[in-house]
């Protein structure tokens, strides 16, 4: 082959490979934009950058969130009644923050993945988040808490510990029946569900920090696998599902608590502070010394109820590097405190099964009843201080 063909042939495979790009740049950008919902008029927000679906704030709210007990407009509801509970799984490492979309979510866990790294799995259904991120593995107990929101909720994440033993997450994923059916695992979805964003953080930080995915494409994977409210056989996601119940916010008064502090294995870097605000009657989380915002309305993570699970912490011995993988006693009892109202509240929680709800209780057995909005889970080894101030 002479000189001149080759030539020819490299220019030809140059003018290709850069046709190709310039495509997935320009299908890459196309997901960038504010999804919008054809079917109903839905009120979107056209310069927000995290994508996602708003409704108009001046429809009257009536229709109760069953996960948060918060009202919202019918054309809300009639948004979410055509999904099943989404659960993200979110990372808490440093080169992590400011997370997306966290805020959005109705419930959130937090609980150490290894090392004293916290991470939290979001579970949004009333509410859109548009990007969420950065996502990271599955872990077994967090695969527990997820099960408790009604039959086969969706599932986010990237990979998953897999180390044969109690914490071979991608395991039990297949034991559950969830592969390729509710779970959502990045190494088999892939392009345009997740991506890599490399400069949303606004810093470089390494590969692992960057994989971000978007609600309503989460939601789109589960109606393509016939996985909306309901499943193919015409069962409701909400058959087996128990809400809490909900009251409204106690009348404004001296709190008892202003700030409520979590150490997660004594690393300052991941010390939470929830300070209580009594204005909004929520609790504002700082993480590490620093306001948390969340990355996408740029707003402090808050939340309506805080609650601190005490759960049996021990490592997974499975083999795995370090022995990192942790294990929660997610099922049986054990105590719990609630934060609410600027009140301390002490009880019990406790759950069956995996599938079982999680029911919490005050002192006297009752159960609780929360008011209308977010709920945090924290979940601290059995005998774990958690500083009230």
């Amino acid at each position: 082959m002479n000189k001149l063909v080759i030539g020819i042939l490299s220019l030809i495979i140059y003018a290709v490979a850069a046709f190709l790009s310039y495509n997935v740049f320009l299908e890459q950008k196309s997901t960038q934009t504010t999804p919008v919902a054809s079917d109903m008029p839905l009120k979107t927000n056209l310069e927000n950058d995290y994508q996602a679906i708003l409704f108009n704030p001046n429809e009257p709210k009536t229709e109760v969130c069953p996960l948060t007990g918060e009202k919202y407009s019918k054309t809300q509801r009639n948004w979410w009644e055509k999904h099943r509970p989404l659960g993200v799984m979110v990372e808490n490492h440093l080169d992590a923050r400011p997370q997306s979309g966290i805020n959005a979510s109705d419930v959130t866990f937090e609980a150490v993945a290894e090392g004293g790294i916290t991470r939290t799995l979001n579970i949004y259904y009333c509410n859109d988040a548009g990007i969420v991120g950065p996502v990271r593995s599955a872990r077994t107990y967090f695969l527990d808490l997820i099960s408790g929101y009604g039959n086969y909720p969706l599932y986010a994440h990237v990979g998953g510990a897999n180390t044969p033993g109690p914490a071979n997450a991608l395991g039990q994923i297949v034991d559950y029946g969830w592969a390729q059916h509710n779970d959502i695992n990045q190494f088999s979805v892939g392009y345009p569900t997740f991506w890599r964003d490399e400069g949303r953080l606004g810093r470089q930080v390494a590969t692992e920090h960057t994989m971000y995915s978007n609600t309503t494409k989460l939601w789109e994977v589960g109606q393509k696998r016939k996985l909306t409210n309901v499943d193919k056989n015409g069962k409701s996601w909400d058959s087996s599902f128990t809400e809490y119940t909900f009251k409204d916010d106690a009348p404004a008064a001296a709190p008892q608590t202003d700030s409520i502090h979590i150490d997660f294995w004594n690393n300052p870097d991941y010390a939470v502070e929830w300070t209580y605000d009594p204005k909004t009657n929520t609790y504002l989380r700082e993480n590490g010394g620093i306001k948390h915002n969340d990355r996408n309305t740029k707003k402090q993570i808050a939340t309506k109820n805080l609650v601190i699970l005490s759960m049996e912490e021990s490592r997974a011995n499975d083999g795995y590097e370090g022995n990192a993988h942790m294990i929660y006693g997610t099922t049986g009892t054990g105590n719990v405190t609630i934060f609410m109202d600027g009140k301390e509240i002490e009880g019990t929680w406790k759950k069956a099964r995996r599938v079982d709800p999680l029911v919490i209780m005050d002192a006297q057995g009752e159960e609780i009843a929360f008011n209308k909005g977010k709920i945090w889970f924290e979940i601290q080894p059995v005998g774990s201080l958690v500083e009230v101030n």
